[in-house]
């Protein structure tokens, strides 16, 4: 079983208008609305590959009851989720379906109790002994230390259970010295952990901090590995039009599913790379388009990177 961590799970919810402009009413032309949060957009692409999957963090109130009833029909997904007395938060994606843009609204989520902490902290280590592999995903609601992620790192390593670490800022700053088997920024958080804006520079700086592995999401143009057997990167073959929001999640779920699976690295990019084209074209978050997928995983090029690079 693969676990994946989502500490401030949300309800995700997809508003599609004809042409977002500021100031003005806009008419929604669909709505559709999806357990979220990274890990949880994680899980359901694992489980889509055919890995079974736990997800847990935080659920309170009625939006996490919300998000619950929607889990439960998640394929694939088991959920193990801890309760909390706060509620769960929503985000907001609106989509301009004349552009392709989307803007993005994120509510900050639950204030946790350092009881609540104290439970999930029990229930993840007992998760972690039935699991192959851990990700630990996106932001930390109120309340949770913001060391935690290097927490449930050591707590990982202590049983021999393979980490992900996805997020960003002082958790991931803290989280990389823990030592995690890959992490995952994309530029922007790459650039405020090392303070180098050349991704070859900043994977490189990043490593040193503490990773194994450190894989760079560089948008359109890929994924950058600085990895313990050499560094790749790996592209599309061709541009693809959508909604990029998830694309980086479903990368996570490449990487991990291709560390279960033993694959070597070159396999493990490639699969990451067509997951997140394949997400773009898809119309939520946590879903992907399988003939997109399929389309691409033969096609992803992936070169090795020289020694100067």
């Amino acid at each position: 079983m693969i676990l994946t961590v989502t500490l401030n799970t949300a309800l995700d919810i997809t508003y599609r208008v004809r042409g977002l402009r500021p100031h003005t009413s806009h008419r929604v032309t669909e709505v559709t609305e999806r357990p979220g949060g990274k890990g949880l957009n994680v899980a359901r692409v694992l489980a889509a590959l055919g890995h079974e999957v736990s997800v847990t963090g935080f659920v309170g109130g009625a939006t996490g009851r919300a998000l619950r009833e929607r889990l439960a029909h998640a394929p694939g997904v088991v959920d193990a989720l801890v309760p909390v007395s706060g509620a769960s938060r929503r985000t907001i994606a609106v989509v301009d379906t004349a552009t392709g843009d989307t803007t993005q609204l994120n509510e900050p989520g639950p204030q946790i109790t350092p009881r609540e902490w104290a439970a999930f902290q029990e229930a993840y280590e007992v998760l972690l002994r039935s699991s192959s592999a851990v990700a630990l995903c996106g932001s930390l609601p109120p309340g949770v230390p913001v060391g935690a992620y290097a927490q449930l790192v050591r707590t990982a390593r202590a049983l021999a259970v393979p980490v992900l670490l996805d997020t960003s800022g002082e958790p991931l700053r803290r989280g990389i010295a823990a030592r995690p088997d890959v992490v995952k920024p994309n530029a922007d958080e790459l650039a405020e952990l090392t303070g180098a804006r050349d991704p070859a520079q900043a994977t490189r700086d990043a490593r040193r901090r503490g990773a194994h592995a450190v894989v760079a999401s560089l948008g359109a143009e890929g994924l950058l590995a600085r990895t313990p057997d050499g560094d790749w990167r790996a592209a599309p073959p061709r541009p693809v039009r959508g909604n990029p929001t998830g694309a980086g999640d479903s990368a996570v779920a490449g990487l991990l599913s291709g560390l279960v699976e033993r694959l070597p690295w070159p396999e493990r990019l490639e699969r990451a790379v067509a997951l997140s084209a394949a997400t773009v074209s898809a119309p939520v978050a946590g879903e992907f388009d399988r003939d997109v997928y399929e389309e691409l995983l033969g096609r992803v090029r992936v070169t090795r990177e020289t020694a100067a690079a």
